[in-house]
């Protein structure tokens, strides 16, 4: 019917229900309708709603409600400007959308260029990533962000510690950046310091850190390209 329930940890307000007081069953998040897919971050959850809109709630100390504020909300609250998204995505303290012309748009938290506009200073409203069209998918971990393009080819930008950019580098990126020889790709999921691809024949690649087999490649040594998922 279009209405929101959330559960668990609430001391930010991240269940939506007015309350910080923690949830241990479903609960109703207060005057969302017209919701059609929710998603939620370290303290902050947004739902897409279906006039291409947005609401979002909990944690904003860098302003990842996209409302032009760094207050917490406990209810939802209106992303400023934000119309035509098609799918919304949330990372650790930061929050995407892609929006109906290929393009994206991304605020919060900017410390290693997450959001993709060629600095690290904090979003607190939605800013188009500059130089990216053709997005089929957007998606974000926790201080990255990649998307998906049409052809199959996929840019991230944001936190490469170890890799997780698949751009052959350990190096930060602030723009989208091309990940290195991945064709074919049908999606796209970053974590906090990997990333996996579903191709469109039904295989799997990652890239990014190893160290307790993550990659599954059979190894636990980081990869800075895509890898292919052995047995998959």
């Amino acid at each position: 019917g279009g209405t929101v329930q959330c559960w668990g940890y609430n001391g930010d307000g991240a269940l939506g229900d007015g309350t910080i007081t923690d949830r241990k069953t479903a609960t109703q998040v207060t005057g969302l309708t017209g919701a059609t897919a929710v998603v939620a971050g370290s303290a902050h959850t947004c739902a897409l709603l279906q006039t291409g809109t947005a609401k979002c709630w909990g944690f904003n100390m860098f302003g990842q409600l996209g409302d032009g504020t760094t207050t917490s909300r406990d209810t939802p609250t209106q992303v400023t400007g934000l119309t035509g998204a098609t799918s919304i995505a949330v990372g650790g303290y930061h929050t995407c959308a892609l929006m109906s012309g290929g393009i994206a748009k991304c605020w919060g938290w900017n410390n290693v260029g997450q959001l993709g506009d060629d600095t690290i200073t904090d979003r607190h409203t939605p800013t188009q990533v500059p130089g990216l069209s053709g997005v089929t998918a957007i998606s974000t971990g926790g201080t990255l962000t990649c998307a998906l393009l049409l052809g199959g080819s996929a840019n991230c930008w944001g936190h490469n510690h170890r890799g997780q950019l698949g751009d052959g580098t350990i190096t930060d990126r602030h723009t989208p950046t091309q990940v290195s020889g991945l064709t074919g790709g049908a999606a796209v999921s970053p974590g906090n310091s990997h990333t996996c691809a579903l191709m469109q024949g039904g295989t799997a690649k990652c890239w990014g850190y190893n160290g307790n087999g993550q990659l599954g490649d059979g190894t636990t040594t980081d990869r800075y390209t895509p890898t292919q998922v052995v047995g998959f």
